[in-house]
């Protein structure tokens, strides 16, 4: 997705940035247009985030099947001060968060990094302007010694901080709720060394992982209840996708006529979230000048949540520049969140 960066005082009103609307279709339509003439389709997960998307998504996150949100969060609020120690070894911090959205859980980071140093300054990017804002909202009624520098931007194509660290100060990147799945393993390494390359040596990374049946105890039909809950709230979320698509792209996409299915694929260690078409049927994409066919039970995959072990979580960090330096799991091994450090 081309988004500028823009980083955005959540406090004080300025000019918003345009909305992708029809307007803006070039910027990011492109990308539908060549998932579309795949076999099979395919769409990026990021297409879920509009402020519909969200929403769904913070419902998704306290749905009773969805463990992830629930056992991180229990991860931190058992450990927070512990790892904001072991991160800054001393030192000041500051944090930045990648995907930050609503920074629900990285409160009780937040509320860690001011016991351990009296002020700290925050940095969530997101592509999320609402999400950004009730973020920045509610943490500074909440903890009124955080400083919030919120960015607007897709941090998978670049974005940049306002100032660089003090050099008394470490800086904290936050990779946490298991973000890390929704890339592909190469491509989340290529993503994590490129920030790495921005970092100074002795900055961390603190990254949210979901572990998989074999490393992590749970089974494969808890594992896909987390992805096809009973409310069908994930179901609309995936859903929500095509109503995107025909708001954003003028596209007549009937929703109700494809299926959500969640699939635990073994052989690469992922959930898979895919649409299926239940009849045959065309749709016309204005914005694209393009007829999309579907068969009669043809599927687009929407999404991939790679799961990892415990061993190759940290080769990949390794990989990235940042090799492990502590790592804290819920009581059943379900979900780790692990430290690295840029050596």
């Amino acid at each position: 997705m081309a988004s500028a960066t823009t980083e955005m005082d959540c406090c004080v009103g300025r000019t918003r940035p345009s909305s992708m609307g029809m307007e803006a279709a070039p910027a990011w339509a492109e990308v539908v247009r060549k998932g579309l003439a795949r076999s099979p389709k395919q769409l990026p997960p990021w297409l879920f985030y509009d402020e519909a998307g969200s929403l769904l998504f913070e419902r998704i996150t306290s749905l009773p099947e969805y463990y992830l949100t629930r056992l991180e969060r229990g991860i931190l609020t058992a450990s927070a001060g512990e790892m904001i120690a072991a991160a800054a070894d001393g030192l000041r911090l500051r944090l930045v968060e990648l995907g930050a959205g609503s920074a629900d859980k990285t409160r009780l980071l937040l509320a860690a990094a001011l016991a351990h140093q009296g002020r700290v300054s925050y940095h969530p990017v997101d592509v999320s302007q609402t999400a950004l804002e009730a973020a920045c909202q509610r943490i500074a009624t909440e903890l009124p010694g955080v400083d919030t520098a919120p960015i607007i931007a897709d941090y998978t194509t670049g974005w940049g901080l306002p100032d660089d660290p003090e050099e008394s100060e470490r800086q904290l990147l936050l990779w946490i709720g298991s973000s890390i799945g929704n890339f592909e393993p190469e491509a989340a390494t290529e993503l994590l060394t490129r920030v790495n390359a921005s970092m100074r040596q002795g900055d961390a990374l603190l990254l949210g992982v979901d572990l998989a049946p074999a490393a992590g105890g749970k089974s494969e039909a808890e594992l896909v209840a987390a992805y096809d809950d009973a409310a069908g709230v994930t179901a609309a979320f995936n859903r929500n996708l095509l109503a995107r698509l025909n708001r954003e792209l003028g596209a007549e996409f009937q929703p109700d006529e494809f299926v959500h299915r969640a699939v635990w694929n073994a052989a690469d260690s992922r959930m898979e979230m895919h649409l299926e078409s239940r009849t045959a049927q065309r749709v016309w994409i204005e914005a694209l000048d393009l007829d999309v066919e579907f068969a009669a039970g043809e599927r687009l995959h929407t999404e991939n949540s790679y799961k990892y072990g415990l061993d190759g979580a940290a080769e990949l960090m390794a990989r990235a520049g940042f090799p492990v330096v502590d790592r804290w799991l819920d009581r059943n091994g379900w979900f780790a969140v692990m430290l690295g450090r840029k050596s």
